[in-house]
């Protein structure tokens, strides 16, 4: 695989300072059930990193230290590690607001059957990755059959309670574009898939998050491969918008790799650009310190999350 990191460390991008820190994203680890090629951690179902147990003990104890309001569990696929449901209930039980970023089809592997019972029962909100309504394009991108899981689980998320008006339960769809371009308005394209899984499939959800895919890692080696890298870098470049500063997910969250160390978001975890300063800052220093008013490492890829409308983890920074 082609390491992207040396063609993005040269950059201007202006580099923005913490604010308060809200969230954190934790990695639970890098395998997954799936292998998509836009995948910016290269995850898989080979993957054996899993977040060792002193730093998934950490985590509650940092979310009450720094009072962050909301816990992001990402990977791979999150569920597979054996800890997740403990560490669920013991951050719901503290009144945090948990994320479950989840493909869908974790839903139908052994052991996970009663996945979407349990996340329903402590109010999880659900993040789910679905690249198009039709099934050509997220087979094409995902692997063949997982259209039709992808849309089984929605629809048995939607019969616990998720999507449904005043259930409580969230439900939230991501966007990827297919291959180097920017995604589409968030706006638009939400009221498309709304109506195209209503209609052919009786699925609803709360809202689309349309992101745009980093240079970095499977999808960053594929552009090389294909000799597409610097034109998608130079469309990065040329959409910035510096009204998206402000939104940046940097400023207000922090990315936990699956051995407890920390970075200023998930690009940067899987470029290996740890926090700047001294040492190499893990979950422990979060007990004693904040990180407010750092200034965030910052490479071209950066560009990704400025261009246009913005990209973050939570969908589009402006309409």
């Amino acid at each position: 695989m082609h390491a992207t990191l040396p063609l993005l460390e040269a950059t201007g991008f202006p580099a923005p300072h913490r604010g308060k820190l809200e969230t954190l994203q934790v990695n639970l680890g890098y395998q997954c059930n799936q292998t998509c090629l836009h995948c910016h951690v290269n995850a898989g179902p080979n993957r054996p990193e899993m977040m060792v147990e002193e730093a998934l003990e950490l985590i509650p104890r940092v979310l009450e230290a720094r009072r962050i309001r909301t816990l992001d569990l990402t990977g791979g696929t999150p569920e597979l590690h054996p800890g997740f449901r403990d560490l669920v209930s013991e951050a719901t039980a503290m009144g945090a607001h948990v994320i479950d970023r989840c493909n869908l089809t974790i839903l139908f592997e052994p052991g996970q059957e009663d996945l979407g019972q349990f996340l329903a029962g402590r109010k999880v909100e659900i993040v789910a990755s679905l690249p198009c309504y039709t099934s050509a394009n997220v087979d094409r991108q995902r692997g063949e059959g997982v259209f039709d899981k992808s849309i089984a689980a929605l629809q048995q998320l939607n019969a616990l309670g998720y999507g449904q008006k005043g259930s409580g339960l969230t439900l939230s769809l991501v966007y990827n574009p297919s291959g180097p371009s920017l995604p589409p308005g968030q706006v638009a394209l939400q009221a498309d898939y709304q109506r195209e899984l209503s209609r052919n499939f009786g699925v609803v959800f709360d809202r689309l998050y349309v992101m745009a895919n980093m240079p970095i890692q499977r999808f960053g080696s594929t552009l090389v491969s294909r000799g597409q890298f610097n034109d998608y870098m130079l469309l990065l470049k040329g959409s910035f918008s510096a009204a998206n500063l402000d939104g940046v997910m940097c400023r207000s969250l922090v990315s936990v790799d699956w051995q407890g160390y920390l970075y200023d978001c998930d690009f940067n975890q899987q470029l290996g650009l740890a926090l700047p300063g001294a040492g190499r800052p893990h979950l422990r220093d979060l007990l004693q310190s904040d990180l407010r008013g750092n200034i965030v490492r910052v490479a071209d890829h950066c560009y990704g999350c400025t261009a246009g409308q913005g990209s973050s983890c939570s969908g589009a920074l402006h309409g």
